[in-house]
């Protein structure tokens, strides 16, 4: 643990997967004199104060932020706006106000207006998530090696930047600076539109008529299975995202309906090679990713296996 802290009072706004892992990470090493939380529902609040996680759990978004140094809202981008407004008056002198959202372009234009000039504007995505929510899915080793993404508006203290880019650092992230409008469009095709690829698929399985439910269950090969995850994630915070991301997404939507149809007439005729060539491309992608630390090679990602046992003689 280090126990140099680098902010005063962190206060955050939400307690679901991210919101819990921010306070676990933080707490183990020491990045904070209090932390402080709230949330939206009543049930959320007396979960966290049975966890222990926290040194308090406050009854009001304008309670928690209060001699707050750090304000960081664990919330769906499309609250943000609305919290930003509520929170503003309450704002000590010097604060940093950032978010976790995976959209940013939204997110500046809905939370900068409300923010006094004397707050520090920094926003963040943490690309970092399971498909669990709620106050009890967090761990503090979700960032490890994972990147945290700034996209701080022009203008923005550079000395706000470093301090959070350091808070980020010591939650064991690797910290990259980005605009907004860049971020949208790289999150569009890296996690936005896997994430509605996702959804279409697993909805469409379930609305065949000619394959049961329990076929569709009992058979799912890995890539279905791998597919029914990321669909399992909270419906609120991506209906939130493609809507307030739509621009980059229908963008990267229409890419790939171009790259879908080529496969489609590759199929169509037979054109093994085509099908060869892109597959093998995409196998060096596979490749990289693993190369650089994103992802395990262990056989089926890592799952732990059951062992064949031994029938007695």
């Amino acid at each position: 643990m280090n126990a140099t802290p680098i902010f005063k009072k962190v206060a955050l706004i939400g307690f679901g997967l991210i919101g819990g892992s921010i306070a676990r990470a933080a707490r183990a090493q020491g990045l904070a004199g209090e932390i402080v939380t709230t949330a939206h529902s009543a049930k959320t609040r007396a979960r966290v104060a049975e966890l222990g996680i926290v040194d308090r759990v406050a009854e009001t978004n304008a309670e928690a932020v209060r001699d707050a140094d750090l304000v960081i809202l664990c919330i769906p981008v499309g609250a943000c706006g609305p919290v930003a407004r509520e929170i503003a008056p309450h704002l000590k002198a010097g604060a940093i106000v950032s978010d976790v959202g995976s959209v940013k372009g939204a997110v500046v234009r809905d939370m900068a207006p409300h923010l006094p000039a004397s707050a520090h504007f920094v926003p963040a995505h943490p690309v970092a998530g399971t498909e669990h929510s709620g106050p009890d899915s967090g761990f503090a080793e979700l960032f490890i090696n994972r990147w945290c993404i700034l996209t701080p508006p022009q203008g923005t203290d550079p000395s706000a930047v470093d301090r959070l880019r350091a808070f980020w650092t010591r939650l064991g992230a690797r910290v990259e600076i980005m605009t907004p409008d860049h971020h949208d469009m790289v999150l569009a095709i890296t996690s936005h539109l896997p994430h509605l690829i996702a959804y279409t698929i697993v909805g469409t399985a379930d609305e065949l008529g000619q394959v049961t439910s329990s076929e569709v269950i009992n058979f799912s090969a890995g890539g279905f299975r791998d597919f029914t995850r990321i669909a399992a994630s909270d419906p609120t915070m991506w209906r939130d995202v493609f809507l307030a991301n739509k621009d980059a997404v229908l963008e990267m939507l229409g890419t790939f309906n171009e790259d879908l149809s080529k496969l489609t007439r590759a199929i169509r005729r037979g054109d093994g090679e085509a099908l060869f060539e892109h597959f093998t491309r995409t196998r060096a992608i596979r490749r990289g990713i693993v190369d650089i630390g994103q992802d395990s090679a262990a056989p089926d990602f890592g799952r732990p296996l059951a062992n064949l046992t031994k029938e007695p003689e």
